[in-house]
């Protein structure tokens, strides 16, 4: 599973940093380093909606305060 967040000028300054620092503890605490690559990458295009998140293609826009259901809906639940 490829999940890629954004960490352009806009994401930035909505929490992408602590987007990315979440779902990395995420990943670690439930042992999925070998089955999730999380990665980022700069603007997506769609800077009104949040921080940009993708998984395996699919769009979602995912704050600071989401990161936790968007890991149990999106991640856990599918891998």
């Amino acid at each position: 599973m490829n999940v890629t967040v954004c960490i352009g000028s806009s994401c930035h300054l909505k929490g992408s940093r602590k987007v990315v620092e979440q779902l990395q503890y995420k990943i670690a605490e439930n042992d999925l380093n070998e089955k999730v690559n999380l990665g980022g990458t700069f603007c997506m295009g769609k800077c009104q909606q949040g921080v940009c998140v993708t998984v395996d293609d699919n769009f979602f826009s995912v704050s600071p305060e989401t990161v936790d259901e968007f890991f149990e809906k999106e991640i856990l639940a599918k891998v």
